[in-house]
């Protein structure tokens, strides 16, 4: 019997001296207690030195998802003919028979052979000292950290993870310094607060007021419909607002310009985050909508996280909190999670909402494994024939919820 162990040197191939030792699984660490026993229970029979550290990182992915290179293929075919072959991995074992029809052994005893051989492997391998062996696993497995970051399938919906989060933060902070600013200027002018609503709307019609007596003499005709342009006029003139002073005012004006420069990076961000929905996952934001989609894909933490959740977690992803309280308290458990937000479930009667959600995300669990496990460059068709069937089946439930009110 040989022997296949991997080093970040090379491959190194031992043949078992005395095969009856393996038996005697919890013995065996004895035999390699020093180097003198080692040596009569293996001997090396033949290494394939790697090239390079770019050989090296190819034949250790190759290894780690079990399958064989060229180099290794035809060192094996070399030297192993007619033997059998202990691996330590079951999966490339079942790759060297298929491709190269050697027979191979993975058990206990092989698993407790290789820590000795890898405790003794110094002693073993001739000219392969300590010093040689740690730069050379610490360059491999640099190398090899580099390769998996750079073509990890999971990390394309990092990007997406961030950007609902920055932009979910973005909406807090929007919403902060528009209330700080109404409640700020609302002591100069606080009736502009109950006539224009909007936040948005609001700090460009400050920024462009500044102190209230400007008001009659500007023209508000790019921010404000003239309805409300004249009615903005009319309460500056009346209003019951205290006065302000120049340091103050700049205060505010600051204020302002920090609240537009956040809302006009706003839509900004929210067309990258679609972009990148409809590329990492587009059969899920097909379905849902990109906000919900990636607000999903970040609660679970990443998109193949995701995928192995089942359609009922999918349902109350967001909603843990209350699931445990009913759980704990017995009452009823909740229907929805962040699902609830898809605009299918909003299009629904309330009291179809929970059908409709389960529905749906059942339709989503497929559609996010078609996302995270299907080959890349797939459209979103799935998503788009998901969708049309659950909005079939809110319009069918709609129109018999309402036959059945009418019956009352």
């Amino acid at each position: 019997m040989l022997v296949l162990f991997e080093t970040p040197a090379g491959f190194a191939l031992f043949k078992v001296l005395d095969e009856g030792k393996l038996s005697k699984v919890e013995d065996l660490w004895k035999e390699f207690s020093n180097s003198d026993t080692a040596r009569k229970v293996v001997k090396l029979k033949a290494f394939d030195k790697f090239d390079n550290t770019a050989d090296a990182l190819e034949a250790t992915t190759k290894i780690i998802d079990g399958s064989t290179t060229k180099s290794l293929r035809k060192f094996l075919k070399t030297h192993c003919e007619g033997e059998k072959l202990a691996v330590a991995d079951s999966k490339l074992g079942n790759a060297i028979k298929e491709k190269l029809k050697i027979d191979c052994v993975h058990n206990n005893g092989v698993m407790e052979l290789m820590r000795g051989v890898r405790s003794q492997l110094e002693e073993l391998i001739g000219g392969l000292g300590s010093q040689d062996l740690a730069p050379m696993s610490l360059g491999l497995s640099h190398s090899l950290s580099r390769y998996k970051l750079k073509f990890s399938p999971d990390k394309v919906d990092t990007m997406v993870v961030h950007a609902i989060g920055v932009l979910d933060d973005l909406d807090k902070e929007l919403n902060r310094l528009a209330m700080s600013l109404r409640e700020i200027y609302g002591w100069h002018f606080p009736e502009l607060a109950k006539i224009v609503n909007d936040n948005v709307v609001y700090a460009k019609a400050v920024k462009l007021m500044g102190f209230r007596e400007n008001a009659a003499k500007l023209d508000f005709s790019e921010i404000l419909p003239e309805e409300v342009e004249e009615e903005v006029k009319e309460a500056a003139k009346i209003s019951m607002g205290s006065e302000m002073d120049e340091y103050d005012m700049a205060n505010i004006m600051e204020l302002c310009n920090r609240a537009l420069s956040l809302a006009e990076y706003r839509p900004q961000l929210y067309d990258y985050l679609k972009s990148r929905m409809n590329a990492v996952a587009p059969n899920l934001t097909a379905l849902v909508g990109e906000l919900v989609g990636a607000r999903l894909i970040a609660h679970a933490g990443s998109l193949m996280n995701l995928a192995k959740q089942a359609g009922s977690t999918v349902q109350i992803l967001g909603a843990e909190k209350a699931l445990f309280r009913a759980l704990k308290t017995k009452h009823a458990t909740p229907k929805y999670g962040l699902i609830y937000h898809a605009s299918l479930v909003g299009q629904a009667a309330p009291k179809l909402k929970g059908k409709i959600s389960r529905s749906l995300a059942a339709k989503a669990a497929l559609a996010i494994r078609c996302d995270a496990l299907g080959d890349g460059g797939q459209d979103n068709s799935v998503g788009l024939e998901n969708r049309l069937k659950v909005h079939s089946y809110v319009i069918f439930h709609a129109s018999n919820f309402s036959s059945e009110s009418r019956k009352y």
